[in-house]
């Protein structure tokens, strides 16, 4: 197929999946329009004295293709929701001050770079602090509430060669030569980078010109903890000479506020998410002995600044934890993904670990059901959380014995007039080592067991990720058309442990592809699936395995890779990620082990390919860069397999599905691909 333009070809293909739905029922399916009315929540807050919890508020603007954040208040005593700040722009990152009378957070007006404000909650004054060039993040309240520390990019000029030429007055000359020197100079979902580095200022929480506290061609990593005494700041960095060329090599580190003297208090390995004590006397931070393989579990570490030691209070546990917060001065909360599922737990000082919530959600991509989510807890213990379920996005939910209770009802209403695919298990045993699979099905609304349906496998990236029983735009539009869908979690997904993640360890793809088929295999023999109309797609290391599996089999009608990798050797020679993948995916460089990359390779399978298959790709992806779609796409093309090559304008990799109207787009354009081939 000759190579069309993204509108083009949406437009082709929505008008053929449109067809496929059918018209005047009486309850209606969800639609690719209704992307716009979704609403989820993110980022919550808990007040210091546990009585209300802040948190983001997100939908979508159908007029600006865009989405809203605004900042809302849930009173726990009376349930009163409240907004505190929106309109026009984005309002996030909301951030208790220790007494719980303020509220800092970051604005982005239309027109102005994000900014640093302040609310007095007492009388509803907010001000702004700061009229920053670069966009504040970590925003973290000294003890005292007296000043707010952030983290922000701090631009230099780079290496400069030769002078530049005298320009006469008025004349109009091409943009000078850029000049790299930087092992990473762009990134995904930033595009190419200027030079400079991030660094740590600290502002007055009633206003006045910042202070830079750090400096120098390093980067330090958020986010912020301060001292209780105000006269230093923890954080995470690197400030060996070759940090550039190091990948897991931060420490903790102390910065004085007095001197800006930096002290490293850990040895260099993986540090990240560090919270203090409220007494000072401890740092919970996540790391872990870094192996070098392809996953190893975060584990929980606890320094003791008397000591001088760190300790892991999880060694033990085969699940990795994050985003560790202290509740008082001997208790520890943690997040973790188990068989999909996320969960919140209390860790003692002694390493007891106990479940606090499950359910936890995340809707940073709504259009597929990936695990994860966020949560808060006060000194008291009062936990505010993410929750999320196969029927509908995040909501705000507190914690409440074993079980939660749902703050927020986001989209109730517009569910309640919306039939909605059903979500349920499939338990699912590979025909490789008969290795338990866990994998979902979602069956159409209207779904008729005695009825055979057109089956889509949709597989996740990653690939050390998860999928989980959560709601997601491109399920309920698959199943919408009448489609049973089916994903799974794979070997080498996490939350299953360490060993089941390293079954892929220097050898992905590989036994992923027999497990998949044995989800296949397991929906059709329930009886209800046109095994005569099977279709696959997936993103990122869903659309390597795509690609891996039209390579191996033909028993797909129609598949769909979405910003694949194809060609090893390239991929880790032109992602943003280079030089984590070569180490960390590969013992060995590209050109020391030709042939073990190209093995590994979806495209060295091209020659198997006959199933007709379309790439999709951000035209802004860094992370599996628009050459690896390409490549699939003419080497397709050359071989006369039908094809076309969709590129998402202005989309990165991890933003693929950013936009609504791009993220339903997308979804359509995959199910008129499927439709065009679809034995009737």
């Amino acid at each position: 197929m000759t190579r069309l333009k993204w509108g083009v070809v949406a437009a082709i293909l929505w008008g053929a999946a449109q067809s496929a739905v059918p018209a005047n029922e009486a309850t209606p399916k969800f639609q690719p329009q209704d992307v716009f009315a979704l609403r989820f929540a993110s980022d919550p807050q808990v007040r210091p004295d546990g009585k209300q919890v802040a948190y983001v508020r997100n939908g979508f603007d159908v007029m600006t293709d865009g989405e809203n954040k605004a900042i809302w208040l849930v009173d726990l005593g009376s349930g009163q929701e409240t907004p505190l700040v929106a309109g026009p722009g984005a309002y996030m990152q909301p951030r208790w001050s220790p007494d719980g009378t303020r509220l800092a957070f970051v604005a982005a007006v239309e027109g102005e770079k994000p900014q640093l404000y302040v609310r007095w909650m007492a009388t509803g004054t907010q001000v702004k602090l700061t009229t920053l060039p670069q966009s504040p993040r970590a925003i973290s309240w000294s003890p005292d509430g007296n000043s707010i520390a952030f983290e922000m990019f701090v631009p230099d000029d780079g290496l400069k060669l030769g002078a530049p030429l005298p320009k006469p007055a008025g004349a109009k000359w091409a943009d000078p030569p850029n000049i790299v020197t930087d092992v990473i100079y762009r990134f995904d979902g930033r595009g190419k980078l200027e030079p400079g580095h991030s660094h740590i200022f600290v502002i007055s929480a009633s206003g006045g010109a910042p202070r830079q506290v750090t400096f120098g061609n390093y980067e330090e990593n958020g986010p912020l903890a301060w001292a209780p005494d105000g006269k230093s700041l923890y954080y995470a960095g690197n400030r060996q000479v070759e940090w550039q060329h190091q990948v897991n090599q931060d420490s903790l580190q102390r910065v004085s506020l007095l001197d800006g003297t930096i002290t490293a208090l850990t040895p260099p390995g993986p540090t990240a998410s560090l919270h203090i004590s409220p007494d000072g006397s401890k740092i919970a931070f996540i790391g872990y002995q870094d192996n070098k393989r392809g996953y190893q579990n975060s584990q929980l570490y606890l320094y003791d600044v008397k000591s001088q030691k760190a300790t892991s209070l999880t060694q033990d546990f085969d699940r990795s934890v994050t985003d560790p917060q202290w509740s008082g001065d001997h208790e520890i909360y943690v997040q973790y993904v188990d068989h999909g599922i996320t969960k919140a737990a209390r860790v003692s000082l002694d390493g007891k670990r106990t479940d606090v919530a499950q359910g936890l959600g995340d809707s940073d991509e709504p259009d597929r059901p990936y695990s994860g989510g966020a949560y808060s807890v006060s000194e008291n213990g009062t936990l505010a959380y993410t929750d999320a379920s196969p029927e509908r996005p995040a909501e705000l939910a507190l914690a409440k014995g074993s079980s939660g209770k749902q703050l927020t009802r986001l989209n109730e209403l517009f569910f309640a007039s919306k039939a909605l695919g059903k979500v349920a298990p499939l338990p699912v045993k590979s025909s490789f080592d008969q290795l338990p699979i866990d994998a979902w099905i979602v069956t159409p609304p209207d779904f008729d067991p005695a009825k055979k349906y057109p089956l889509i496998l949709e597989i996740h990236g990653g690939p050390f990720a998860s999928y989980g029983p959560s709601f997601a735009t491109d399920m309920q539009l698959y199943a919408a058309a009448g489609y049973v869908v089916v994903y799974a979690n794979p070997r080498g997904s996490t939350s299953y442990g360490d060993s089941f993640a390293n079954q892929i360890d220097r050898a992905y793809p590989g036994h992923d592809y027999d497990d998949l088929m044995s989800v296949v295999d397991t929906a059709i023999a329930k009886g209800f699936v046109d095994a005569d109309n099977l279709f696959v797609t997936g993103g990122s290391g869903g659309g390597a395995l795509t690609a891996w599996i039209v390579g191996k089999t033909g028993r797909f009608r129609a598949a769909v890779a979405q910003k694949p990798v194809i060609n090893w050797a390239s991929e880790v020679l032109t992602t943003d990620l280079t030089k984590y993948m070569a180490v960390y995916w590969f013992s060995k460089m590209p050109w020391e082990d030709p042939q073990g990359y190209w093995d590994r390779s979806p495209l060295s399978l091209v020659g198997n390919v006959t199933t007709p298959t379309m790439v999709v790709v951000g035209d802004s992806d860094y992370r599996t860069p628009v050459s690896e779609a390409e490549q699939y796409y003419q080497a397709l093309s050359l071989k006369g397999v039908p094809t076309a090559l969709m590129k998402v304008p202005g989309a990165s990799h991890g933003g693929l599905a950013a936009r609504p109207s791009q993220s339903a787009e997308k979804a359509e354009a995959i199910l008129g691909w499927f439709e065009r081939f679809r034995k009737k």
